[in-house]
């Protein structure tokens, strides 16, 4: 997608909001225990979350990323930050990034708000919230708490000289009325914009009567999954200009984890499989023009009054934290591995490592994991020799 493949790769890359980013990288810069957590206001698509990965990678921090329905209730940000706020990582320094703040609502959420905001009274690592609206009363008791910056969107005028830049380097043409189009329709927002350009290059722009702008991917989702006809259903799907693999996890994750009878679920898993395969072909031979395809095949997922809806993890978060703490451990193993036998990290991973697990599941070798690193390390060679 041009929205990856333009993506800023450094903070100072990044265009517009030169105010915001000087002083997001200065709080950066001077963080320590205790310093107010920062919320980054604006409307979608103008670099927040960008802004947040570029200088979690930049300060060299564990970016842990969640969003509303992560911390709706006590339950989930005990679970979810716990482990991270005692600094329990083999990553790197944590920090937390929290997008779509201002979607927590409603008194289910009470909890959860006020379990968060104890936790950015008295930060024990860095912590950036994200939202798109400042006006909610709930947003109004974390600002009390946070510092705030406002982003605003760029203007037209530098949307355009933006734009004909990418087209410019993709060597590609849009009429002068459909380009200010595609500005005027996005409202600011750069990805939009951006996928909706690449969107009309590769030859798919879809004809819809009703329009949902501005619709986040959990939104998105839940009024595919909602939608009273198969019409309807389209324009949904096709009016959620997003990264098409985020797309196809999105769906993944919400199949998985619904209440579907086994059959439906078979269903539904062939459908994924088959938008998953095209997309690994578009990647592999860059014919974005077979981008068009991927929402027909995802359409098929529709079906009215379905009891699916949007989840955004497949795994519990227990075991996400789990497999995340461990698998740095495993990866400096099998990094370390590698050197001594001569091979490719890829190698190990694909022939050797599996043959470690099932002799140790089969008893057949004992790994004492008391042991050091090294002295591990050593016992395995001996092993494999």
């Amino acid at each position: 997608m041009w929205s990856e493949k333009y993506r800023p790769q450094n903070i100072f890359d990044m265009v517009g909001n030169e105010d915001v980013r000087k002083q997001f990288v200065e709080w950066f810069g001077k963080w320590k225990k205790g310093t107010k957590p920062l919320l980054l206001v604006g409307p979608p698509g103008i670099g927040k979350t960008t802004l947040c990965f570029l200088a979690g990678k930049q300060f060299g921090y564990d970016m842990i990323s969640l969003n509303a329905s992560d911390v709706r209730n006590k339950k989930n940000i005990q679970e979810i930050l716990t482990p991270v706020l005692g600094n329990q990582t083999v990553l790197g320094e944590p920090m937390i990034f929290i997008d779509e703040v201002d979607g927590i609502h409603g008194r289910s959420d009470y909890g959860g708000v006020e379990a968060l905001i104890n936790i950015l009274k008295e930060p024990t690592v860095p912590i950036v919230l994200a939202g798109n609206y400042d006006s909610t009363d709930k947003m109004k008791k974390i600002k009390k708490v946070v510092k705030t910056l406002q982003l605003s969107p760029l203007s037209p005028r530098f949307l355009k000289l933006y734009l004909n830049m990418i087209l410019e380097k993709e060597n590609a043409k849009i009429n002068p009325g459909r380009l200010i189009k595609l500005i005027t329709d996005s409202k600011g927002d750069i990805r939009s914009m951006i996928n909706s350009a690449q969107a009309l290059v590769t030859g798919f722009e879809p004809n819809t009567e009703k329009s949902f702008e501005s619709l986040n991917i959990e939104d998105g989702l839940n009024a595919f999954f909602k939608s009273q006809s198969l019409e309807e259903a389209r324009i949904v799907l096709f009016s959620l200009r997003i990264d098409p693999r985020e797309k196809i996890n999105a769906f993944y994750s919400s199949i998985i984890t619904s209440n579907l009878s086994s059959e439906k679920m078979s269903k539904a898993l062939e459908i994924i499989s088959e938008a998953d395969m095209l997309y690994g072909k578009i990647m592999k031979t860059q014919n974005w023009r077979l981008l068009r395809y991927l929402d027909s095949i995802l359409l098929s997922l529709y079906e009215k009054d379905s009891s699916a809806r949007y989840t955004q993890y497949n795994l519990s978060w227990p075991l996400l934290n789990r497999l995340r703490w461990d698998g740095a451990k495993i990866k400096a193993i099998a990094t370390t591995l590698s050197k001594k036998l001569h091979i490719s990290n890829s190698t190990f991973a694909t022939f050797f490592f599996p043959v470690i697990l099932t002799l140790k599941e089969n008893n057949s070798i004992e790994l004492e994991f008391e042991d050091t690193y090294e002295e591990l390390l050593e016992k395995e060679i001996e092993l494999l020799k």
